[in-house]
């Protein structure tokens, strides 16, 4: 394979996640070898990540690790010990070659929750092999998160039924 990029698909609005899916699609569909990896996801096994794994995706889930906006007693210090040892077993798996494409799910919310610093972030993205695609979803990408990436895609939020009472829907947003 060709020298592989550095995705980032950030913003207020819906989206992230599943064109990181579509892009693991795709890439399984080439043949490729994918880690699909979520933070801030919880313990929950959406259903997305049923589909990848029915279609032999790598899934990890760090569940320790969970947003303080939606979890305000959280122990910060502690969710910071949590996101080192995550970024310690990404960082293990790319010295290891093993993927063609790591998809890091909710990554730039670590960011944008002072979970991780802006060179933490470069750093991660420095251990990445030459070949491998890495994708970096979630609001909260900082600029020079975005200028290091070769791609960035912008969700923005134009309406949302959520403005209008109507809560998140199963199937549609999660």
């Amino acid at each position: 394979m060709a020298k592989g990029c550095v995705h980032i698909y950030t913003g207020e609005g819906k989206g992230k996640t599943t064109a990181a899916i579509g892009l693991a699609i795709r890439a399984k569909s080439r043949g490729l070898n994918i880690l699909f990896a979520q933070f801030m996801k919880g313990r929950t096994s959406s259903g997305e990540i049923r589909v990848l794994k029915n279609i032999s995706v790598t899934t990890k889930n760090f569940p320790k690790i969970r947003s303080p906006y939606f979890y305000p007693d959280i122990d910060k210090k502690q969710l910071k010990k949590d996101v080192s040892k995550a970024l310690s077993y990404i960082k293990k798996i790319m010295k290891e070659n093993r993927f063609d494409m790591i998809i890091l799910d909710e990554f730039n919310c670590l960011l944008l929750e002072g979970l991780l610093t802006d060179n933490e972030a470069i750093d991660l993205i420095s251990y990445k092999p030459e070949e491998l695609e890495l994708v970096l979803t979630g609001r909260g990408a900082t600029k020079r998160l975005i200028k290091t990436a070769d791609y960035v895609t912008e969700m923005k939020m134009i309406k949302h039924p959520f403005s209008r009472g109507i809560r998140a829907r199963k199937s549609i947003e999660y």
